[in-house]
C-alpha cells in the first residue's frame, strides 16, 4: 500500500520523507520489519540524494562518515543543545533497541516507546529553541548515524575531533 502511494509522489525528497516517517511509525505501532524495511530505503535515498549534490566527493564509507560528523559539529553549535543531545540521543538508542526486542505492548516495550519519544522530544526542544535550525539529518541522512558518534566523542571530552577512524581504532584498542 505505502509503495503504491510513494509511485505518486514525484518529489524525491518527499518520497524519502514519507518512507523515512512511516519506518518510524511502523516501529512505533510494533511492525518491527516494516519499520526497519521502510527506514532503511528512506535512509538510502535521501543518501543518493546527497551523493548527486556533492558530486566531488570521493571517499568510501569511512570518508563519508567523518564528512557527515564535521557536518553534525557545525550544525550543534549551541551549548544547550549540544547537552540536550548528549542526553537525548542514548535515550532514543536505547528506546529503538527496546522497541525492536520486547514485543508489543508489553511494559517493557510501552517503556521504550517512552524513551524513544522523550529522546526526540529533548533534540527537538534543542534545535528548534536553542540552536534554531534544523536538525543534522534534514540536510544529511548519515547524521542518524554520526549523532551517536558525535554523541560518544562529546562524553568523552573529544568533541571537536572529528577523525572517525581515530574513534574506530581507540574503541577496538579497548575492547
Amino acid at each position: 500500500m505505502i509503495l503504491g502511494m510513494l509511485t505518486k509522489i514525484p518529489n524525491s525528497r518527499a518520497r524519502n520523507n514519507v518512507l523515512l516517517a512511516s519506518g518510524i511509525g511502523s516501529l512505533l505501532v510494533g511492525k518491527k520489519v516494516a519499520a526497519v524495511t521502510l527506514f532503511g530505503s528512506g535512509l538510502a535515498g535521501f543518501e543518493q540524494i546527497w551523493r548527486e549534490n556533492h558530486p566531488d566527493f570521493e571517499g568510501g564509507f569511512k570518508e563519508r562518515l567523518e564528512e557527515s560528523l564535521k557536518f553534525y559539529e557545525e550544525t550543534h553549535s549551541d551549548e544547550i543543545n549540544r547537552k540536550l543531545h548528549v542526553v537525548g540521543i542514548p535515550i532514543i538508542l536505547a528506546g529503538t533497541i527496546g522497541l525492536l526486542v520486547f514485543r508489543p505492548p508489553s511494559p517493557l516495550w510501552l517503556g521504550s516507546l517512552g524513551a524513544f519519544t522523550g529522546g526526540w522530544v529533548l533534540n527537538f526542544i534543542g534545535h528548534g529553541v536553542f540552536e534554531k535550525g534544523a536538525p543534522a539529518f534534514a540536510d544529511d541522512p548519515l547524521a542518524f548515524l554520526t549523532g551517536p558518534v558525535w554523541d560518544f566523542m562529546n562524553l568523552t571530552g573529544r568533541n571537536g575531533d572529528s577523525d572517525v577512524v581515530d574513534v574506530d581504532i581507540e574503541v577496538e584498542a579497548t575492547a
